[in-house]
């Protein structure tokens, strides 16, 4: 069964339009990522993690085309960690629907995440603690599903702000690694968007309509990286992108396994 409000993504990935305008020109650095890093091994099982976000949602549709002709052979399975905040059920028919049309299971389990971070703790800072505890569950659900990768949607921005958000308030150079081995879970997550600029991904996300699930989190947008993010804005106009500055001097320093 198909939701009302996809129509249009579900017309353009058939026929192949904007859908494959918009997002071929992301598979090129996307594969770089891929590439350079060796995040996919042949046989792997990735499991996505899906939040509904237009990063989560480019992730699993890039994954899905890189599939097509990516000479070491995987298996993709969508997972969801539903947050429940404010103690409501997110509706995610609309990404369901396009995992759907992919031929992609998703699973989505519900939460209390919401209500332990912003109810039971009163976290004065509940961004880092619900990733934390978000990836647990992700994690746990990939091991379930005979998953031995899970698949986040980290780009660009998000390693240089990690950078600058490390050394700001931690006194720390490092940032996280575009492959991360978790020998006790026997899990390995890797992160393929790392080399894409997020306006390039909202950009694509926009022209093809892709279905994206509005995060009902209570501090969205007022958070201690947005506040990076518009900072490395606002210097970028002084001297260039910062972004690529950034990263480049992750890798240059092989620092945190870039």
């Amino acid at each position: 069964m198909t939701h009302p409000g996809i129509n249009p993504v579900i017309r353009f990935y058939r026929k192949g339009y904007l859908m494959a305008d918009a997002l071929d020109k992301l598979l090129s650095p996307f594969r770089a990522a891929v590439d350079r890093y060796e995040m996919i091994k042949p046989g792997d099982h990735i499991a996505v993690g899906l939040s509904g976000g237009k990063d989560s949602v480019a992730l699993l549709v890039l994954l899905h085309r890189l599939q097509r002709f990516y000479p070491a052979v995987f298996k993709i399975t969508a997972i969801t960690a539903d947050p429940c905040f404010g103690g409501r059920e997110t509706d995610y028919s609309p990404v369901t629907a396009l995992c759907e049309q992919l031929g992609i299971q998703h699973v989505v389990r519900r939460t209390r995440l919401g209500e332990i971070v912003f109810e039971e703790l009163k976290e004065s800072n509940p961004c880092s603690l619900c990733a934390r505890m978000r990836r647990g569950i992700l994690h746990k659900m990939a091991q379930e599903l005979g998953c031995n990768s899970v698949a986040l949607g980290h780009h660009k921005n998000d390693a240089a702000e990690t950078l600058l958000m490390n050394l700001f308030s931690g006194g720390r150079i490092g940032c996280f690694a575009p492959v991360t081995e978790l020998t006790r879970r026997e899990l390995k997550l890797i992160r393929p968007l790392i080399f894409i600029d997020e306006n390039k991904i909202a950009s694509a996300a926009a022209r093809c309509g892709l279905p994206i699930v509005k995060s009902g989190c209570p501090v969205d947008g007022h958070t201690h990286r947005q506040y990076i993010g518009d900072l490395i804005d606002e210097l970028s106009k002084q001297y260039g992108s910062l972004n690529d500055r950034l990263v480049g001097a992750l890798q240059k320093g092989n620092i945190s396994g870039w």
